[in-house]
């Protein structure tokens, strides 16, 4: 990778690129409408519907770092009341065309000066996953961070043990960059964290293969996609 850069006016020596220093503003309470779906600030009444698409799947919450498995829809209305006090994370509901809250996402380590935010905490319930709203959520997160907000780096971080998220950031667009090793301790145990960016330069090429694959055309009549997001991104895997 070259990395591009000016010179100092004094010592010649590289010192990067000049950049619009103007802070982001930080996520708030929107309603993010899709097809197949919309994307809407969290909410205690999102939480029988989450419950009943989570419940019983207890592998939705292994590589969370600090909850999960719930144990009951008391526990689950808890912890998620818990997060609507937070503002970093900002949570936010997937929900489908039906109403029915089946996910979960939000945009965190929220860092306005410095242009940079993550997506994570994603709960994907069994009838989210491997759908056009799953996906379809992720481009209207991102198209929200980098176009309202003005976030210049969106950030995916997973435990490097993760291979389904892993692949997912990849299909999605985000550029592998490594793992931080011992980076946590989670649940007791180690976590090394595999890290992965999306950059506004490259966002209107992403937000084009999402547009392509998001798009009725792409789908056959029995709903089988013509042209894969990871095709239309060149998604390779790295490692």
């Amino acid at each position: 990778m070259t990395l591009e850069s000016e010179s100092h006016p004094s010592t010649g020596q590289p010192v990067g690129l000049p950049v619009d220093d103007t802070p982001a503003r930080r996520p708030g309470p929107v309603t993010l409408e899709g097809r197949h779906g919309r994307v809407e600030r969290l909410d205690q009444h999102h939480d029988a519907t989450l419950w009943k698409a989570v419940e019983g799947r207890d592998e939705i919450w292994t590589y969370m770092s600090s909850y999960g498995p719930l144990a009951d829809s008391a526990a689950f209305s808890e912890w998620l009341a818990g997060r609507l006090t937070l503002g970093d994370p900002y949570s936010y509901a997937i929900v489908d065309r039906s109403g029915q809250a089946v996910g979960i996402a939000t945009l965190m380590e929220i860092r306005p000066a410095m242009r940079v935010i993550e997506v994570g905490h994603i709960v994907y319930s069994p009838a989210l996953q491997r759908t056009p709203l799953g996906t379809e959520a992720q481009y209207l997160l991102a198209r929200y961070a980098f176009e309202t907000l003005g976030y210049r780096r969106y950030e995916w971080k997973c435990n490097a043990h993760n291979l389904p998220s892993r692949r997912a950031a990849l299909r999605y667009g985000f550029f592998f960059e490594g793992v931080l090793r011992q980076h946590m301790i989670a649940k007791g145990r180690n976590r090394d964290t595999a890290y992965f960016s999306m950059l506004d330069g490259e966002w209107p090429a992403r937000k084009a293969a999402f547009e392509q694959w998001l798009a009725p055309e792409n789908f056959d009549a029995s709903g089988k996609q013509r042209a894969s997001l990871s095709e239309l991104n060149g998604a390779a895997t790295p490692w």
